[in-house]
């Protein structure tokens, strides 16, 4: 994933930003109704701070995987991400419902790079499971089902090259 790639990453984000930042506290509020106006608050400030993140985490995983020689394996997967994350209509799109529109495409490229950091020598060396875990637990749980289901497929496409390049047993999705 190249400079151009990671740009239009970040337009895609900047876009979703400029229809405002309410919509993630009204996107929140709907998933946490019992929710007081300071922890919806709270939380949508928290998921805009992983959502504005995605692309410095993304640089640092291409830097790491490349440093490491790893792009062999980590490239076709990120390439799927990348895909996803810049298709305007996908699970929950971003095209019409703004910066909670990302939140299924934040949730791929975390859960994917989680996994890639389980393995001896991880690309970022970041603990992934606090960003994953907020952004989970507010997609909808069919939601939640397909992305995981895509990135186990993600997975599953490169797992020869994983385990080789690891030495592991198969991959512990």
């Amino acid at each position: 994933m190249g400079p151009v790639n990671l740009e239009q990453i970040q337009a895609v984000i900047e876009s979703a930003e400029a229809r405002g930042t309410d919509q993630l506290a009204t996107y929140v509020q709907g998933r946490l109704p019992e929710a007081s106006a300071t922890e919806v608050q709270d939380a949508a400030s928290v998921l805009l701070e992983v959502i504005e993140s995605i692309p410095l985490i993304l640089a640092a995983a291409t830097q790491g995987g490349e440093e490491r020689n790893l792009a062999h394996v980590f490239q076709p997967v990120l390439d799927r991400v990348f895909r996803y994350f810049l298709h305007p209509v996908d699970l929950i799109p971003e095209m019409t419902l703004g910066l909670p529109g990302l939140l299924d495409d934040t949730y791929l490229v975390l859960r994917i790079l989680q996994v890639l950091e389980e393995g001896p020598r991880p690309l970022v060396d970041w603990d992934l499971d606090h960003p994953t875990s907020p952004v989970r637990s507010l997609l909808d749980e069919d939601v939640g089902q397909q992305l995981d289901a895509m990135f186990i497929l993600a997975f599953e496409e490169v797992a020869d090259d994983v385990r080789q390049t690891w030495g592991a047993e198969p991959l512990d999705t």
